[in-house]
């Protein structure tokens, strides 16, 4: 453990950007929704009446999770359900990137070679991420606590949303030692993460109605901590089953971290065909093999969030048919032809940052393949420059519209076969999820300037993609000027449906993308590679 105080700091300073962002970002969250839930549903009844449609309505459970109550500090937790999600996500990012990247990168070799313990890497990112877990929740606690909201359900909460981090900090500390390389690592404490996800999703579904697989929920650690129900039972114990897993897991990666050489992971990688199938001897073939799973995986990301948002649409006329103030509320959001139409504006911008996150992730692909000395090794040969950044960049901007428009036809034809207006409803949220591609595009095509221009500043796209949820998420409950708004490109996507829409936008969105694509190519061409 020799060095492990230096090399968090080390860890702080490399990250002094990207971990207080989604620290205090993802903390601050759910104290903008009591102001939200405060207006929208001013009278005990109304919270009564909102708490009970949505407790019986399978898509808000799937969502959301379980509703128990219809307290003020009830709803804000519950509607506050998918944060544990992202918190977890940014942990077991955070503690990959500082493990496993740093070995692909040689760093660890490089550092273990001065007077540092063995295990002193693996301890410092975790607990980094343990304590960026711990910021999260005091600035949670105390937010809630001075909105008014009960002090000890504040603190159940907090200590919900930072154990989901804790956990998937545990996960992903194992997988570091399990794979032989950062994507795999992250590949796996993903799937981990997305297994937990859905067996919340199955098991809280089935408890609306049967119950007969509710027990699948007991099987998620997500599912462990939103059984804290916070501002209700303000249950402690599971917290406790929390607290057990992380221990055993980060005791289980240290034990696995003894048995490894630096560099190697304990799954042996398979080794490949001798010669390559004639179909694979190309650029774009590459690329296909390269990216063809984070494609499938995020169409099939998309398609179930669909099933989700169309699931929800009917519950959203209903509580417009009964609510005349929530009826107003989703008016006054843009569109005229109704709450559902509002609805799907909504989700599609919310469909539209989750795609420019796959459009960021697949474009930094450039910089992976090139760190790791892949690219240099491809560009040794025939191909030129822009024939191989461009058969990476076909998946970055195809694959993320590919996703939408998978997301928009399943939330269109789960909507319109509840609503019974299938062939409207399909238009409209096919519509309102492709019109996003634009902006998504925007995002791609700036990480593209990055990777050109400065290369080693490239994970800041991250950063830009955080900037612009939060403008989307609060910027309209903070009454930012609109010149701040206005900064993200998703600010200019038409609302679609329930608007009429001009070119306009979308052609100058689609100009920007290009702009900044070519000086990002242009920069590319001229510099060295690889740059580490």
């Amino acid at each position: 453990m020799t060095g492990t105080w230096q090399l968090i700091r080390l860890i702080l300073r490399r990250d002094r950007v990207l971990l207080p962002l989604w620290a205090v970002v993802l903390g601050c969250v759910p104290a903008l929704y009591v102001s939200s839930f405060e207006s929208l549903f001013p009278t005990a009844a109304d919270r009564l009446e909102y708490a009970r449609v949505s407790a019986g309505n399978a898509g808000f459970v799937g969502l959301y999770g379980p509703l128990h109550g219809s307290s003020l500090g009830e709803l804000v937790a519950w509607r506050g359900g998918f944060i544990p999600v992202m918190i977890a996500l940014f942990s077991l990012l955070t503690v990959v990137r500082h493990t496993r990247t740093e070995e692909e990168a040689g760093r660890t070799e490089l550092i273990g070679s001065g007077v540092v313990g063995r295990h002193a890497g693996l301890a410092a990112a975790v607990i980094a991420t343990l304590g960026a877990n711990v910021v999260l929740a005091l600035i949670l606690a105390s937010l809630m606590i001075t909105q008014g909201l009960p002090a000890a359900g504040s603190v159940v909460l907090a200590a919900e949303f930072g154990l989901a981090g804790w956990m998937f900090t545990g996960v992903a500390a194992v997988a570091a030692q399990l794979a032989g390389g950062a994507r795999t690592a992250r590949s796996i404490s993903v799937i981990a993460l997305g297994v937990a996800y859905v067996l919340r999703l199955a098991g809280d579904v089935s408890d609306t109605g049967s119950g007969a697989l509710g027990w699948l929920s007991w099987l998620s650690p997500i599912g462990w901590v939103q059984r804290m129900y916070p501002y209700g039972a303000d249950r402690w114990w599971p917290a406790l089953a929390a607290v057990v897993l992380t221990g055993v897991l980060i005791a289980g990666a240290a034990a696995l971290a003894a048995r490894r050489d630096v560099g190697a992971g304990l799954i042996a990688p398979r080794p490949g065909p001798a010669s390559a199938a004639p179909g694979l001897r190309g650029p774009f073939a590459l690329a296909w093999r390269l990216h063809r799973g984070l494609l499938l995986g995020w169409v099939a990301g998309f398609a179930a969030l669909g099933l989700v948002f169309g699931g929800v649409a009917q519950s959203v006329a209903e509580l417009t048919d009964d609510n005349a103030d929530m009826a107003e509320v989703f008016a006054r959001m843009g569109g005229a032809s109704g709450a559902v139409d509002n609805f799907f504006v909504a989700t599609s911008g919310i469909l539209g940052l989750i795609a420019a996150a796959y459009a960021v992730q697949a474009t930094l692909r450039l910089r992976d393949e090139e760190s790791t000395g892949h690219a240099e090794m491809v560009l040794a040969t025939a191909t030129t420059r822009l024939r191989w950044i461009g058969s990476h960049l076909v998946f970055a901007l195809a694959g993320p519209a590919l996703a939408l428009a998978a997301a928009g036809a399943v939330s269109g034809l789960t909507a319109g076969v509840s609503l019974d207006d299938v062939a409207g409803t399909f238009r409209g949220a096919l519509g309102g999820a492709l019109a996003q591609v634009p902006a998504v595009w925007v995002l791609a095509a700036l990480t593209v300037l990055l990777v050109g221009l400065l290369p080693r500043q490239a994970p800041a796209a991250w950063g830009v993609v955080a900037a612009c949820f939060l403008l989307l998420i609060v910027g309209a409950a903070l009454q930012l000027d609109q010149w701040v708004l206005d900064i993200s490109p998703f600010t200019h996507v038409p609302r679609l449906p329930g608007s009429d829409a001009t070119a306009t936008p979308f052609v100058v969105l689609t100009l920007v993308a290009v702009a900044l694509a070519a000086a990002g190519l242009a920069g590319f061409r001229r510099r060295d590679i690889p740059v580490l």
